[in-house]
């Protein structure tokens, strides 16, 4: 093998504060905006299915961004690339505040993608700047922000609708936006070496990730993670919500449940992954699986009790808290002068892979025994990232024997 590490950086670290905001901005305009958009489908006289494009085509310029901006931090340097996708993220939030009609809103919708970029970026730049004992630790504190910020979202966004009408939610968006690029400004400082930056072909760069088993593994594990989600986010409503007498605040409230995991879990990574990430992978994946057995268990053995469902699948947030940081000190650690590219590469593989997943799964859910059949398909999903996990375990003991 010949995966490569790179010695920390010695620029001077970032106050966490900044990360944290900029990995939370890098995921509140995903749904802050989503229960205004029956209003925004009246303004435009607009057929809601067109409205609905602002949700896939974000998704999709969000990957595409992940992809492209890693590489871009490699070449030019982590500042320069966060520091254009918030101003970007300003001016395109500006643009949909402002839209006459549903094309320029659409156009500067997909134009919001650009904050993808400050996720990787702020992953690369803990990475540079942290010792391998904190790396993890500031890691799981950066993914709170990632957590709490669609947690919140939605119901930010549905207040500003209510008082001020869905053009404010993007004004806000403006605004938070352009405080974090002064803040940016000051605090957020190169940490890419320029002598170690990447030079050569970006599709040269992507081959030399993609041909690793390394690299491979974590991604996988990322993706089968956020697969399990993914299943758990589109089939909990049909499962149990006759249980919670068709309560949608009863149920964001039980859900709410699985990001709050998250929150812990990320807790907890930091005093998991100060050895091999791949050990790490594999306890957080088993943590999953066992919590969502007893979960299959509880449903067949007859448990009615709303609890019997949300207390078990609280594992899936807990495990994805925990494999967050580990994975992507993995796959960053798989090349050094090419630790943004395989961020990014790796968050799209996570992004693209989980929604395969779930859609495939979705082909399954429905009919009798929903809840059976969910955990089933979670249960399936979750052990495939445990694979993946004792895959990158396997991988990593074999490079350390090697390096010894």
């Amino acid at each position: 093998m010949t995966d490569t590490t790179v010695a920390t950086s010695t620029a001077a670290a970032p106050r966490r504060t900044i990360l944290l905001l900029l990995t939370a901005l890098s995921v509140l305009p995903v749904n802050i905006y989503l229960p205004a958009l029956p209003n925004i489908a009246a303004t435009f006289q607009a057929d809601f299915a067109l409205v609905n494009l602002s949700v896939a085509g974000y998704a999709i310029v969000n990957a595409l961004t992940e992809i492209v901006a890693g590489a871009m931090s490699d070449r030019y340097g982590r500042r320069p690339v966060a520091l254009i996708a918030v101003a970007i993220f300003i001016v395109a939030s500006v643009g949909c505040a402002l839209a006459p009609n549903i094309g320029i809103f659409l156009l500067f919708r997909a134009m919001q993608a650009s904050i993808a970029a400050c996720f990787c970026v702020a992953l690369v730049v803990i990475k540079e700047t942290a010792g391998e004992g904190q790396a993890a630790n500031r890691i799981g504190y950066a993914a709170m922000g990632w957590a709490i910020a669609p947690m919140l979202g939605p119901t930010f966004g549905g207040a500003l609708d209510e008082l001020f009408g869905w053009r404010s939610i993007f004004v806000a968006l403006a605004l938070l936006g352009a405080a974090i690029l002064a803040i940016s400004m000051r605090e957020l400082k190169e940490t890419a070496e320029h002598k170690s930056r990447s030079r050569g072909n970006h599709l040269a760069s992507y081959g030399q990730l993609l041909g690793s088993a390394r690299f491979w593994a974590y991604a996988l594990c990322m993706a089968c993670s956020t697969g399990t989600l993914y299943i758990f986010l589109g089939g909990a409503s049909s499962a149990v919500g006759e249980s919670l007498g068709g309560s949608s605040a009863k149920l964001g409230f039980y859900m709410g449940m699985i990001p709050a995991g998250f929150i812990l879990g990320s807790y907890l990574a930091g005093r998991f992954t100060r050895n091999s990430p791949g050990t790490t992978l594999v306890i957080a994946r088993l943590v999953t699986c066992m919590g969502l057995l007893f979960g299959l268990i509880f449903s067949m053995s007859g448990a009615t009790h709303v609890l019997a469902f949300f207390g078990p699948c609280i594992f899936i947030g807990i495990g994805n808290g925990l494999t967050f940081p580990a994975a992507n000190l993995g796959v960053m650690s798989v090349r050094g002068n090419l630790a943004g590219t395989a961020a990014g590469l790796a968050a799209a593989m996570s992004i693209g892979g989980g929604a395969l997943i779930a859609s495939v799964a979705g082909l399954f859910l429905g009919g009798p025994g929903a809840v059976h059949t969910l955990f089933g398909l979670l249960l399936i999903s979750a052990s495939l990232a445990l694979s993946a996990a004792l895959f990158a375990a396997l991988v990593d003991r074999r490079t350390a024997d090697n390096g010894s």
